[in-house]
């Protein structure tokens, strides 16, 4: 399964990359969207400096020193997202915000008591884990001293500033996580491709070595019979021919070899492939193939594939259930499987030209398509035959 089968909204390149900086304008406009709202608790001191209960003075320096904590703030945890900063200046930044919420607040009232929820939020998402919970409560404690002094203090804040402090502890620790397993996932992508390569390097010496030496030896051998003896110059160069036509069906078979789709990858990309589009999947888990010769693995992994795609791009399901079963037949044991779904079942009246195809390529296995209906849903079932000799007979 490849991102193209996936839904315009779940595509990896529209999504809001966790732990990572933004792209593009709009990448960074989707992250601040999530930072925004949380600047409802300024609300207070934007009351209290528009009310006219202070001095020109005082109101100015309110406005300025609001301004200060805001961009401070935003400065920390925006870039927090991608590139943070060093330990030392997240450190003199924090302790800077700390001192702006216990001045404002003691000098111009209670009702700035709210910084203290930012100053939390900010402790948990930047500091390390352990200075974290020290300044978490550190902050709360000086939240409490300042609120009794100003009088009139809501202890219900209290729990929001040090339950948002710990949540964004984890909040950093799941996108430290994603990071890492974005980059795991990334290595390994590369150690496997790194693995293919070596293998498709072994195969081709080990087909075309001995071939190319001996189409190398029997032409130099021609060259030298070809003045005194061409009638065996002529046999060599028959040999030669026929060395090549084998080598070329020995790298034709290679090549179809890994091209050819394997029937457990296809189901874990069924799965993931589900899962983003919202489809509750039932997939099992990887299969015993043993004894299923390789032209029936790829034609149930090409049905699969089929299925999976009709499923995702055009029935509008909500559930998929995928089963997969060996039966005995009169004919012999089939390997069977079964996609179910509860869409809408397409919206052509008759067989496309991807479940033609797929009839075909099931047909030449030996095997055959079902495709049926249902009231609510369509079901897809594709056979083929266990048995080697079964699949070469039928396939005949």
């Amino acid at each position: 399964m490849t991102d193209d089968t996936l839904p315009e909204d779940v595509r990896p390149e529209n999504a809001i990359r966790i732990g990572q900086p933004p792209r593009s304008r709009g990448d960074a406009f989707r992250k601040l969207v999530w930072i925004l709202p949380w600047l409802i608790f300024l609300g207070s001191p934007v009351q209290d400096l528009t009310s006219g209960h202070h001095s020109a003075a005082a109101t100015a320096a309110g406005w300025v020193a609001l301004a200060t904590f805001t961009g401070v703030y935003l400065t920390l945890v925006f870039r927090n997202m991608g590139r943070p900063f060093q330990g030392r200046t997240v450190a003199v930044m924090v302790a800077l915000l700390g001192t702006l919420a216990v001045v404002l607040c003691l000098t111009l009232g209670g009702a700035w008591i709210g910084l203290f929820v930012y100053v939390s939020v900010t402790c948990g998402a930047t500091l390390p884990l352990r200075g974290a919970y020290w300044a978490i409560g550190a902050n709360a404690l000086a939240m409490v001293l300042v609120g009794l002094h100003a009088g009139d203090f809501d202890w219900s804040l209290l729990l929001v500033v040090v339950l948002l402090g710990f949540a964004m502890t984890g909040v950093k620790q799941l996108v430290r996580t994603t990071v890492e397993l974005r980059k795991a996932r990334a290595t390994v992508a590369q150690l496997a491709a790194n693995e293919e390569r070596l293998r498709l390097a072994r195969d081709l010496h080990d087909l075309l070595g001995h071939s190319l030496s001996l189409i190398t030896l029997k032409s130099e051998l021609a060259g030298r019979m070809l003045p005194d003896h061409p009638d065996k110059a002529a046999q060599q160069v028959a040999d030669i021919e026929q060395v090549s036509r084998q080598a070329l069906v020995d790298v034709r078979e290679a090549v179809t070899g890994y091209r050819r789709p394997r029937l457990s990858a296809e189901l874990a990309g069924a799965q993931v492939a589900l899962t983003a589009a919202q489809v509750t999947a039932e997939v099992p888990a990887e299969p015993d193939l043993t004894g299923v010769p390789d032209e029936s693995e790829s034609a149930l992994a090409w049905a699969l594939r089929e299925a999976v795609t009709n499923v995702v791009r055009h029935s509008g399901a909500t559930r998929c259930t995928v089963e997969l079963l060996t039966r005995q037949t009169l004919d012999g044991r089939v390997l069977e499987l079964t996609v179910e779904d509860n869409g809408s079942g397409g919206s052509g009246k008759g067989p496309g030209n991807g479940l033609t195809g797929l009839t075909e390529r099931l047909e030449k296995a030996g095997g055959a398509l079902e495709a049926t209906r249902l009231k609510h849903g369509f079901r897809l079932v594709a056979r083929v035959p266990v048995d080697a000799s079964a699949a070469v007979g039928s396939g005949a």
